[in-house]
Order: C-alpha cells, then structure tokens, then sequence
C-alpha cells in the first residue's frame, strides 16, 4: 500500500523556517489599543461638550418661552413678546450653531493629528517588520541551501 505523506511534519517545517515576530503583533495591537483610546477620548470630549451646548440652549429656550407666556396687560404686548422671542432664539439659534462648529472644528484637527502620528508610527513599525522579516528569511534561505 501506499504511504499518505504527513503533512503536519511537512507544515511544521514550512513555518518554523519563516519565523513569526509574536512581539511585533503585541506591539501592533497595543498601538492599535492605544490609537483607539485616544480618537475615543476625542469623541467622548466632543459629545460632553455638545451635550452642554445643547443643554445650555435648551434652558435659555425654557427662560424665554416662560417671559413670553406670561400674561400681559395689552393685547399689543403679546404680538411684543413673540417678535422678542423669535428675536432672541434667532440670536440663540446662531450662538449655539457657532458653538457646534467650534467642536466639530476641534474634533477634526484633534483626529487629523492623531491619524498622522499613528500613519508616522505604522510606517516606522512597517520598515523595522519589513527589514526583519527579509532578514530572517534570508537567513532561512540559507540554512536551507546548506543542507
């Protein structure tokens, strides 16, 4: 009978001549962690910081509708107290619209520098792999035209 050929030895031998670098997938991984709990900072800032805004205009919203809806003593100073009021929330509207921007502004260059530093921290990662790696496989190519 014929002999099946044992391909775990066979796969066994095929990986341990190109050697896998576990600590520079550790440290690919801490990198990523590290990345990704400073973009989420930057995000949890932005959303405390729009929930204020929002928080703050809904209270002066609050103060404004409770002056207008008080009762008033001429028919007149009602149609005063809504021209007011729609005043008032016109200038509110435009405060906390700029308010929004100034975050969203932040929020993008604060990404933005995130992104090139990691980008800058890849690409020295990737060069340093790179160069192991063709090193080690020269290495192994070597020791198994020796043979």
């Amino acid at each position: 009978m014929t002999k099946t050929p044992d391909m775990t030895a066979m796969f066994k031998d095929v990986m341990g001549a190109f050697p896998v670098d576990n600590a520079a997938m550790q440290d690919a991984f801490k990198n990523t962690a590290s990345l990704n709990e400073r973009l989420s900072g930057v995000a949890f800032d932005a959303a405390e910081k729009s929930a204020d805004i929002s928080s703050t205009w809904t209270k002066e919203t609050l103060a404004r509708m409770t002056e207008m809806t008080k009762v008033k003593a001429e028919p007149a100073d009602y149609a005063k107290a809504m021209t007011e009021f729609a005043s008032a929330s016109a200038e509110a509207a435009a405060e906390h619209m700029a308010a929004f921007a100034e975050v969203a502004k932040k929020v993008q260059m604060e990404t933005v520098e995130l992104m090139m530093a990691a980008g800058k921290d890849m690409q020295n990662e990737a060069t340093a792999v790179a160069t192991k790696t063709a090193e080690n496989a020269q290495a192994a190519a070597k020791k198994a035209t020796s043979k």
